[in-house]
């Protein structure tokens, strides 16, 4: 039996840890992904979990002290954000060559310079191409669900690569909401226990992590990585039909909203969806035929089954919370690379939003909607949402 909390996003994922009842988590602080090693740390004080909970020195120290337990054959989790990801990049970079499982929340946050602590998604978006797995959510039901798919999937022997599980710094990592916590006796069941093949304590069957590979070899892994990548976009289905027998939810690779007469649709990613449904829905209730695509798994990015939603459209805005500095934006450039093969593509536009924390609301929405529908698109412009000057 499931139980309904008034829980923030943070505290979602760390009810999904609490669940999972990780071997190991690594903690180090950083706004706005705190709350989340905090939550878990009550558990670990209270007796709740087991866990060994190891307080480090720096991120780049939790990312370490996850492989070090990882390869010795544990569960193991931690949980950072912006500049606290840029600190363990040497480490998360090499996570997944060593085919390492795990599994790290992610709060998005702008990164520096200059500071700024608030929501956007340049620090997940700058780990797109070292080989973890991409989950985004809307909503802090989203981001624990998530947090559940991603450890199967992490764990899953076709695919033994790390997840990041993404949700929006404040937005949804501070706001309170109802959270539907599944029975935690099915829930345990359905992520099991991890039951590596090999690890570094089994003394009868050892093996090398993190050996030297010079060129003879070094290729061949990385051709390796990309084939997991590969199953992971059929495990990531399987998987999510099996959860969606406890919480009765779907798990695609992307949502569709009232797209089935849409002229025109937005694609958006995590929170921001949210504020664009409302919109979509006030513009139905004009006559407008609009509607919303959200992607969920990002990485491996699903080509096929996005080109076959999106071309028959007319027009496509598609609104980052990050850029590619002298390059289109990551989300825009992946809908136009899923379209290059499309006979019938449509026309496209690229919206900048948000970074930093700014705010957009509906009424922003309904001026891109606007664009779109009377046909003002330039596919090679990167425009910009309440942007001064």
């Amino acid at each position: 039996m499931s139980t309904w909390k008034a829980l923030t996003g943070a505290q979602a994922v760390a009810e999904a840890m609490r669940q999972a009842n990780p071997d190991v988590v690594a903690a180090y602080p950083i706004t706005p992904q705190t709350p989340i090693v905090e939550q878990f740390a009550s558990f670990v004080a209270n007796g709740i979990v087991d866990t060994e909970m190891i307080p480090v020195e720096s991120e780049h120290s939790a990312m370490s002290c996850t492989v070090g337990a990882a390869a010795a054959g544990a569960r193991a989790m931690c949980a950072t954000a912006s500049q606290g990801l840029a600190l363990m990049w040497e480490v998360v970079a090499a996570v997944p060559g060593l085919r390492l499982p795990i599994v790290m929340p992610i709060v998005n946050r702008a990164l520096s310079a200059p500071i700024n602590i608030h929501c956007d998604h340049s620090d997940a978006m700058g780990a797109t191409t070292i080989g973890w797995i991409q989950i985004y959510s809307e909503n802090a039901q989203e981001a624990y669900e998530n947090t559940l798919l991603a450890i199967r999937l992490a764990e899953h022997k076709d695919v033994l690569l790390p997840v990041m599980v993404m949700q929006d710094g404040f937005i949804i990592s501070h706001g309170v909401e109802n959270v539907e916590v599944f029975d935690d006796e099915a829930v345990k069941n359905f992520v099991g226990e991890r039951k590596p093949d090999r690890y570094l304590l089994d003394v009868d069957h050892p093996y090398t992590i993190g050996p030297l590979a010079l060129p003879d070899y070094y290729f061949e892994i990385k051709r390796q990585q990309e084939a997991a990548m590969e199953n992971a976009l059929k495990v990531y289905l399987e998987v999510g039909k099996e959860l969606s027998k406890i919480s009765g939810h779907d798990y695609p690779y992307f949502e569709e909203y009232k797209t089935e007469d849409a002229e025109a649709v937005i694609v958006i990613l995590s929170s921001a969806a949210g504020t664009a449904k409302d919109a979509v829905d006030e513009l139905r209730n004009e006559g407008k035929k609009v509607g919303l695509v959200k992607p969920k798994l990002f990485r491996p990015f699903p080509y096929r089954e996005m080109r076959k939603a999106l071309e028959k459209f007319k027009a496509i805005g598609v609104l980052d919370r990050s850029m590619a500095f002298g390059a289109y934006a990551p989300l825009y450039t992946e809908v136009r690379n899923a379209l290059f093969e499309s006979e019938n593509r449509p026309k496209l536009q690229s919206y900048i939003f948000g970074l930093g924390g700014k705010d957009i609301f509906k009424s922003d929405i309904k001026k891109v909607f606007d664009e779109l529908l009377s046909g003002n698109l330039n596919p090679e412009e990167q425009r910009y949402i309440r942007l001064r000057g």
